[in-house]
């Protein structure tokens, strides 16, 4: 299915924020939830990120194969930013932060590059307790577990990369997909035409 360039939703940043945040490297602070919400990541059946467009039912209440797809128009410059914007979105609508995974197709987050440099294990290790929003390579997809959402930072690393890591995305997301990136570049790299 192509991306629609124009009639995509965006993800607005902040009012009030001249520049989108950087990260703090280590783990994200997990915020208290309240309120009577129900299901996977404290939202009610049927609803979806701000943004997102609905999916296809399957019928009788079940959504069809395949996680819903949100844009967010970004530059490779800025597709990273789009990506913590999405994130903190995510966060602020009441998604968990263990239902969100964070690949990058080109140079690697800065969390992850940070906790890599304390070396691999501790770095997987995290990955593997599924506590927290987790960032990593797009080419390290199949090594990485299926959480609710994935976001995908379309920030360089080549059409190959790019090619391989968006399939790749789609499998491990199992309810929402939101690509970072241009929509045409997208479309092009997967052979799909507007």
């Amino acid at each position: 299915m192509p991306l629609p360039a124009e009639d995509s939703p965006t993800h607005e940043s902040v009012p009030g924020r001249s520049a989108p945040p950087r990260p703090i490297p280590g783990p994200r602070p997990v915020r208290p939830r309240g309120g009577s919400r129900s299901g996977p990541g404290g939202r009610g059946p049927g609803a979806t990120a701000p943004g997102a467009r609905p999916g296809p039912s399957g019928g009788q209440g079940r959504p069809a194969a395949g996680p819903q797809l949100q844009l967010v128009p970004a530059t490779p410059d800025g597709a990273v930013d789009a990506a913590d914007e999405a994130v903190d979105g995510l966060l602020e609508s009441g998604r968990a932060p263990a239902e969100i995974l964070v690949l990058t197709t080109g140079e690697l987050h800065p969390w992850a590059a940070h906790e890599l440099s304390f070396g691999e294990d501790g770095y997987w290790a995290q990955e593997a307790a599924g506590e927290d929003v987790f960032y990593a390579d797009a080419g390290a997809a199949a090594r990485l577990a299926r959480r609710q959402v994935v976001v995908v930072a379309v920030n360089g690393g080549g059409d190959e990369a790019t090619a391989a890591a968006l399939p790749a995305a789609m499998t491990r997301a199992a309810a929402l997909l939101v690509l970072c990136g241009d929509a045409d570049y997208i479309n092009g790299v997967l052979g799909v035409s507007a």
